[in-house]
């Protein structure tokens, strides 16, 4: 059964937070909260909260009792609004600062295979033939 944890509007950009997320997607429960712990990164913190918090969701949910068996089925960092403040500089100047903010969503799943299908990958479609090869 698979089921997600999502944090909106938080104060870390979504590049950052995909940093950390890639090196936890696809792994264990476990696996992931310890590598979570030891990452020298802001963004580690906040989204050690959120898996957390599927896996509290896991168990008051879906009732489930092994969170050995749980793996990171879903781990996305998308952009969300960007607070927009202005700091004055030298000469009148006006210096424009965007503190970006994500919405972070873990999915945790008990399954051992999932069914859910790989996102196309850009580029993958096939490319037609050129005219020239096709008419000798």
């Amino acid at each position: 059964m698979q089921t997600y944890a999502r944090a909106r509007f938080v104060r870390v950009s979504s590049r950052k937070a995909q940093l950390v997320l890639e090196q936890i997607r696809g792994r264990s429960v476990g696996e992931a909260l310890a590598t979570l712990q030891y990452t020298p990164r802001i963004a580690a913190r906040l989204i050690e909260k959120v898996l957390r918090s599927a896996v509290a969701n896991a168990e008051h949910n879906h009732q489930v009792r092994d969170l050995d068996a749980l793996r990171i089925v879903r781990a996305t960092a998308d952009g969300g609004p960007s607070l927009k403040r202005v700091q004055p500089r030298a000469m009148g100047r006006a210096f424009f600062i965007k503190h970006r903010t994500s919405h972070l969503t873990i999915g945790v799943s008990d399954e051992t295979t999932t069914t859910t299908p790989a996102a196309p990958r850009r580029g993958s479609r096939a490319r037609p033939q050129s005219r020239r090869a096709s008419s000798d």
